[in-house]
């Protein structure tokens, strides 16, 4: 019997801030492939080591629509979306203070919708329809986000976008990290 050896995730480098590839919408996912899978494993391992609730595949160089999100206590409960979409969003908006591992060191609160349903492709590579509330559906949110070439600052106001990215610039001059 051939013993087929398994392939550990393994965590990526994230993408920075002024980086273009972050700005380009991701191309749509074709199908749930091996390829694919080994994305997801990859970015779950990514997000764990960040450690963050939420990826997305542009922040880590994969120009797919790819994204992984993991708001559970325990960790360990990752959805691994394909080609999600917005289907509805809640009235009710909810603030949270978000970040960004591709602008280290800064952070702002967005208002967004409080619940969404989510239509993907799963890892079983069938259409899939999921409520997301709180914290699941801010971070759900924020990955869609990042495949269509948006950050968080970009759901900023132009004069608090200015000042963060600011702080940010002159941080990283400096070889740090804005408080």
């Amino acid at each position: 019997m051939n013993s087929v050896p398994t392939r550990r995730a393994k965590s990526r480098p994230i993408l920075l801030w002024p980086d273009p590839r972050l700005h380009r919408a991701a191309a749509p996912v074709i199908e749930v492939s091996g390829d694919v899978c080994t994305i997801w494993d990859d970015m779950i391992a990514t997000m764990d080591a960040m450690p963050g609730v939420g990826l997305a595949a542009p922040q880590i160089g994969v120009m797919l629509r790819l994204a992984v999100v993991d708001a559970s206590e325990s960790r360990g409960q990752a959805v691994r979306m394909a080609n999600p979409e917005v289907l509805h969003a809640s009235a009710q908006p909810r603030e949270h203070l978000e970040a960004s591992p591709c602008l280290p060191g800064i952070s702002a609160t967005v208002t967004r919708p409080r619940a969404v349903t989510v239509r993907f492709l799963n890892e079983a590579g069938e259409i899939e329809e999921r409520d997301f509330v709180h914290l699941w559906a801010t971070s759900v949110q924020h990955q869609i986000d990042h495949l269509d070439g948006k950050l968080f600052t970009d759901r900023l106001s132009p004069v608090k976008r200015q000042m963060l990215l600011k702080k940010y610039r002159k941080a990283a001059r400096q070889g740090e990290r804005p408080r």
